[in-house]
C-alpha cells in the first residue's frame, strides 16, 4: 500500500504518521484508540538563559516530547543540533515508543533536543547548557517518569553532567535517572556497542533466512559516528566483507574489503574520511547507490528518498539510523524486493542495553558484558522472528509489519488498564 505520493517527501513525524495510520488500519484499531496512540502524551518547550565563555548571555531552546507512559516510563535519548525541531523530536519520541514495544521491553517512548551547534561550543559551554536544560525539564525526567540517554552530538558526559544535576536537586545519587553513562557512574558493560551489535544481529538473522554466508556478504556502511563505527568494527570481526564507508566528508570503497581497524584509527585521528587511501574515494551520495549485499545507513534521517531509492543496489537494507528511508522511498524497495530491517527493529539495541542498564542500576547489581550480549541477542531474534512472522501473516512489508506489532502490544496494555476519568 502507497503511504504518500512519490514525489513528495515527508518530514520525520508525517513519516511515523503515515505509517502508523496504515498499520493502525490493518489492524483494525478504535478510531478513539487510534488518535490516542497518534498523540503524544506531553510535549515541553523550553527557553532558557546560559551565560557563554565570553560572558555574554545566550537564550536556547530546548525540547521534551513524552509519546507514551501506557507500557512503563518513558525512554530516548537527547540531541544537540542547530537543526533540531519540534516536530523531529515528536516524530522520534513516538517511534521510540514502537521500539521499545517491538523489543517488548517496558517502556514508553521519549526525545528530547536542544537547539545548539556542539562544534562551535565548549566544553564548559556545554555543561552548562546541560546542566540548565537538565534543571528546566527536572519535574518531567527520572528513573519512574522518564530516562534519556544520548543521541546526536551527546554521549556519556552529557548523561553524566544529567545524572549529578539530577541527584544535586533531589539530594541523593540516582543513577537510574539517564542511561549511556560511563561505566564508573553505574553505565552498563556493553552499552556503547549496543546498537551497532543488534544491527549485526538482525543481519545476522537475515542471513540465515536467505541462506548467506557472512565472508561472501558484501556490507556498505554509511555514517561513522557511534552506531556506523561499532557496526562496522564487530562486523568485520564476525567476517562481514565491508567494502564501502561514508560519512558527511565522502567515502571509501574498495570491491577486495577494507581494513577496519585502520581506516577507525584513520577517522579517529583525523577526524575524516578524507585521504584515506585504503580504496577509491567517492562521494557520499555514491556510497548509497555501490553494488552490495547489505547497506547499512547510520547516519540521519531521510537519506534514502524517492529520489534515490531506485538506485540503491542493495539486498538487504539495515537501518542503523532513525528514520533514513522515507515512506515514498519504502514503496520504492518493497516493489523492487529489497529486505528492508526497519530502524525500530534494527537500531533496538541501544535501547535494549539501555533497559538493562536500568534495571542494574536499580537493583545495584551488575551483569558481565557476556550476560548483557546474550540477553540482548535472544531480545533481538525474538524480535526479529516477531516482525517477519507479521509480515508473512499480514502480507505486509517489514516495516509496516513492525508497527502493526509494536502497536498491537500498546493497544492491548490500554485495553487492559482502561482510561481513567
Amino acid at each position: 500500500m502507497s503511504l504518500a505520493q512519490p514525489e513528495k517527501e515527508l518530514s520525520v513525524f508525517e513519516s511515523m504518521a503515515a505509517r502508523f495510520d496504515v498499520a493502525a488500519r490493518k489492524l483494525n484499531l478504535d478510531d478513539g484508540v487510534t488518535r490516542y496512540l497518534r498523540t503524544s502524551n506531553r510535549e515541553i518547550l523550553v527557553h532558557f538563559p546560559v551565560i557563554m565563555d565570553n560572558g555574554k548571555l545566550e537564550v536556547f531552546d530546548g525540547y521534551r516530547v513524552q509519546h507514551s507512559i501506557a507500557r512503563g516510563p518513558c525512554k530516548g535519548g537527547l540531541r544537540y543540533s542547530p537543526h533540531v525541531t519540534l516536530d523531529e523530536i515528536r516524530g522520534l519520541a513516538a517511534e521510540m515508543t514502537w521500539k521499545c514495544a517491538v523489543v517488548n521491553i517496558p517502556f514508553g517512548g521519549a526525545k528530547g533536543g536542544v537547539v545548539c551547534d556542539p562544534s562551535k561550543l565548549s566544553m564548559g559551554e556545554l555543561e552548562r547548557i546541560t546542566r540548565r536544560y537538565t534543571a528546566e525539564i527536572l519535574d518531567y525526567i527520572g528513573p519512574e517518569r522518564d530516562v534519556p540517554a544520548p543521541d546526536m552530538n551527546t554521549n556519556e558526559q552529557t548523561m553524566a553532567w544529567i545524572m549529578d544535576t539530577y541527584s544535586m536537586n533531589v539530594r541523593h545519587t540516582v543513577t537510574a535517572s539517564v542511561t549511556g553513562k560511563p561505566l564508573d557512574l553505574g553505565g552498563s558493560a556493553g552499552r556503547r556497542e549496543a546498537t551497532g551489535r543488534g544491527c549485526m544481529i538482525a543481519a545476522d538473522q537475515a542471513l540465515k533466512r536467505f541462506g548467506w554466508r557472512p565472508e561472501a556478504t558484501r556490507v556498505i556502511v554509511q555514517g561513522l559516528g557511534n552506531v556506523g563505527s561499532q557496526a562496522a568494527r564487530l562486523m568485520h570481526e564476525s567476517g562481514y566483507k565491508i567494502i564501502g564507508v561514508g560519512d558527511i566528508t565522502g567515502g571509501v570503497f574498495n570491491t577486495s574489503g577494507i581494513n577496519i581497524p585502520r581506516l577507525l584509527d584513520y577517522v579517529g585521528q583525523y577526524k575524516t574520511l578524507e585521504g584515506y587511501e585504503g580504496g577509491d574515494n567517492i562521494g557520499a551520495q555514491e556510497i548509497l547507490e555501490q553494488d552490495c549485499e547489505v547497506l547499512l545507513p547510520a547516519a540521519t534521517e531521510s537519506v534514502i528518498t524517492s529520489k534515490n531509492a531506485h538506485k540503491v543496489k542493495a539486498h538487504l537494507l539495515v537501518e542503523g539510523a532513525n528514520s533514513p528511508t522515507t515512506p515514498p522511498a519504502d514503496d520504492i524497495l518493497f516493489e523492487r524486493g529489497v529486505f528492508v530491517i526497519p530502524d525500530i527493529l534494527a537500531n533496538a539495541g541501544g535501547v535494549t542495553v539501555s533497559y538493562f542498564e536500568w534495571v542494574q542500576d536499580r537493583q545495584g547489581y551488575f551483569w558481565s558484558e557476556a550476560t548483557i550480549n546474550d540477553r540482548l541477542k535472544q531480545i533481538m531474534v525474538s524480535a526479529f522472528d516477531g516482525v517477519v512472522s507479521f509480515s508473512e501473516k499480514h502480507k505486509v512489508n517489514n516495516r509496516i509489519a513492525a508497527y502493526m506489532l509494536a502497536i498491537d502490544r500498546v493497544a492491548i496494555t490500554l485495553k487492559l488498564r482502561g482510561i481513567y476519568a
